[in-house]
């Protein structure tokens, strides 16, 4: 029978939990946090201030699962930021949602967090952005992360979905405009790379599906990789 344990200091580790859109990511961070929590430990969140689909300071998933979060903005020092929580309380562990918008800055101040305070730190976010480029924060996850994990979702065509593309009301790839375009998931659509290839250079055209008819997948298998456990 499994026994689970939170990994101690000496096993502190940054994951990066990848993937494209829809893939459940913000889910699996909630059910990590409930597990810690469940457990008699504090995870501390942290969310992008940017992010303000709901409102400042919430991480909220698709399913309507949501926890209170610490809002961070470019600027703020995340190594900083958790030792002043480590003056009032413990922290057993730091989950951050849309980690593809941390700046190369604030990646090293979380490989701080494992390695000077030895609090894991894992990390959920899109690899690439809807031009097929990395985004800042997701390449210095996949620079200097210790674990990488990869969250599957499908693409229309039936192939595992790994890439992003945002389309316009008829179904067509938008190739350029900003980077950063929070919202309007209905605009975004995971695809596989072939099927990227096919809509961003070859100007194929998607048939939108209705957001009410896309479900949550079920995590809780994935779930059990993000706490290690001992036979």
């Amino acid at each position: 029978m499994n026994t689970w344990r939170i990994p101690p200091e000496t096993m502190a580790k940054l994951y990066f939990y990848y993937s494209a859109m829809n893939a459940g990511k913000t889910t699996l961070l909630l059910q990590s946090a409930h597990n810690y929590r469940e457990r008699g430990m504090y995870p501390l969140l942290f969310t992008p201030a940017l992010d303000d689909r709901f409102e400042a300071g919430v991480i909220r998933s698709r399913i309507g699962l949501e926890a209170g979060a610490i809002a961070f903005r470019k600027e703020d020092d995340l190594f900083e930021s958790v030792k002043k929580v480590l003056d009032d309380r413990n922290v057993h562990c730091v989950l951050v949602d849309e980690a593809q918008f941390l700046s190369r800055d604030q990646v090293f101040q979380l490989t701080e967090v494992v390695d000077r305070l030895g609090i894991p730190v894992l990390c959920f976010g899109l690899r690439t952005d809807f031009q097929g480029e990395l985004f800042e924060g997701s390449r210095y996850l996949l620079a200097w992360g210790d674990q990488l994990e990869e969250l599957k979702t499908i693409c229309h065509s039936g192939k595992k979905a790994t890439m992003v593309v945002r389309v316009d009301d008829d179904g067509y790839a938008l190739r350029e405009g900003s980077q950063v375009e929070i919202g309007g998931n209905e605009r975004y659509v995971s695809v596989s790379r072939q099927e990227f290839k096919n809509v961003f250079y070859s100007g194929k055209q998607i048939k939108l599906i209705d957001p009410l008819q896309v479900q949550e997948p079920d995590h809780f298998e994935q779930q059990e990789e993000l706490l290690e456990y001992e036979d």
